[in-house]
């Protein structure tokens, strides 16, 4: 089996030009046959005139010395019958095969007619002309003695196809060395990846069918290398955040077999390995639901539901950590009912609510509001908490990550509920957005359309 593309290349091309080239002479030969004959015919037929009217105006002694001098018997052969079944030749041969004339043509000859002698294809043509002269009626027969111009021709288009296909070769040879170099690079590019280097350059400056694939292949590079330095970022996320509650549980758990421990202590200690532990299953819980999420098979469960009473409902289940606080909302929702996955936004909503309350000040105030136009409804919640930065804005929807690191215990959280979030909203075909200023506040803005069709 041939595997290089370089010579399945190169042997189409000669099976093409070489195959096609048969073809073409076969059916140019059966097409133009008659034509060929028939223009071999008329040139014999006017020589053999030319010879008959040479006897008709000369003696036959100077009409034979005539003929025997002409220049023309260096292609064509003349056998001149009388009679008596003796002939004169003209002509030399040079070795070449002489067609035999029988009596029977001898004879109709003899008798005025013309005879006319085809062998197959496009071979030359025997011709038999009644020649008078004042000795009597004799039987003139022409032949051609050299390679007639059809067989010239033929033989020249033979050579030129030849050389045609010899340097046709040679031009596929150095074209196709030209054709595979972009994609040898990108097999070459291919493996370095498969083998985890990025940092792949093909500068392949073609245009075309092989530039569009060079210029898909370093896109695909890129998102690959970025989807690499997520998985190590998460790796190294996953690592960090389980590496603290771990910390925390083994340490106390060690401080827990002390025998002279008060009983307040071990107390304090099992609740911060319970709280501990929560955390982690939270964090775990978290995972797997934008896992289930960012999977391909999900499927939402879309119904008809009032998004302002949604919203109300998510607000008062939020009561005990708003209320503590003191942060009180200001409410303008319009009554909206669209098609969503209920459960989903319920999630959206109480996570988005969660985090305005949780970097809320205290005595703050929380606005969320509702617009709707004809295809979609916009939901704007703002609050006037610590703000975030326009650098940290960039990263808030990435998992695991936290716009304040420094205050990462203050404000327990894994990073991951506006990961979760923004997976939802795509899944609802919405989009989301952050407003926000160091110190201000910030502004989370949900768009949805009103309808969202079945996955």
């Amino acid at each position: 089996m041939i595997r290089s593309l370089y010579t399945r290349v190169v042997l189409t091309f000669l099976v093409s030009v070489i195959g096609g080239t048969i073809i073409a002479f076969f059916v140019a030969t059966w097409v133009f046959e008659d034509q060929l004959n028939e223009n071999l015919q008329i040139t014999l037929l006017d020589f053999g005139q030319d010879i008959v009217r040479i006897y008709e105006k000369l003696p036959s002694d100077e009409a034979d010395s005539f003929v025997s001098g002409m220049k023309q018997l260096n292609s064509y052969h003349i056998r001149i019958y009388e009679e008596t079944d003796q002939f004169q030749s003209y002509g030399a041969l040079k070795d070449q095969h002489v067609f035999m004339v029988t009596k029977e043509q001898v004879k109709e000859v003899l008798d005025g007619e013309v005879v006319q002698v085809k062998t197959n294809g496009i071979d030359p043509i025997l011709l038999g002309l009644p020649l008078t002269t004042e000795m009597g009626t004799k039987a003139m027969f022409v032949e051609p003695i050299s390679p007639s111009s059809s067989s010239f021709l033929i033989k020249w288009i033979i050579n030129f196809l030849t050389y045609s296909l010899i340097a046709g070769s040679l031009l596929i040879l150095v074209a196709a060395m030209f054709l595979i170099r972009p994609i040898k690079k990108l097999t070459q590019a291919t493996r370095r990846i498969a083998a985890g280097d990025f940092d792949v350059k093909l500068n392949i400056k073609q245009k075309g069918e092989l530039g569009t694939l060079a210029r898909s292949f370093e896109e695909m590079m890129h998102d690959l290398q970025q989807l690499e330095q997520m998985r190590k970022e998460f790796v190294a996320n996953v690592s960090h955040e389980v590496q603290s509650p771990l910390t925390s549980i083994s340490g106390y758990a060690i401080a827990l077999k002390q025998v002279d421990l008060a009983d307040h202590e071990r107390s304090r200690y099992l609740d911060i390995i319970i709280a501990e532990a929560k955390r982690m299953s939270k964090m775990s819980d978290s995972l797997l639901k934008l896992s289930l999420l960012e999977s391909t098979s999900h499927q939402m469960r879309l119904v008809t539901l009032s998004l302002d009473e949604q919203i109300r409902r998510v607000i008062v289940a939020l009561q005990p950590q708003w209320s503590a606080r003191n942060i009180r909302f200001e409410l303008n929702l319009r009554a909206v009912t669209l098609t969503a996955d209920h459960d989903q936004l319920n999630q959206v909503w109480t996570n988005i609510l969660g985090n305005s309350i949780k970097f809320s000040k205290n005595g703050g105030v929380i606005t969320v509001s509702i617009k709707q136009d004809i295809k979609s409804v916009t939901i704007r919640i703002s609050d006037t908490g610590i703000g975030i930065s326009l650098e940290n804005q960039k990263r808030i929807f990435e998992r695991f990550f936290k716009s304040d690191r420094s205050h990462s215990r203050k404000y327990e959280g894994s990073g991951m509920g506006l990961a979760i979030v923004k997976q939802i909203i795509s899944h609802h075909q919405g989009d989301i957005r952050v407003e926000s200023e160091l110190g201000v506040g910030t502004s989370v803005i949900v768009t949805l359309p009103t309808t969202i069709p079945a996955e």
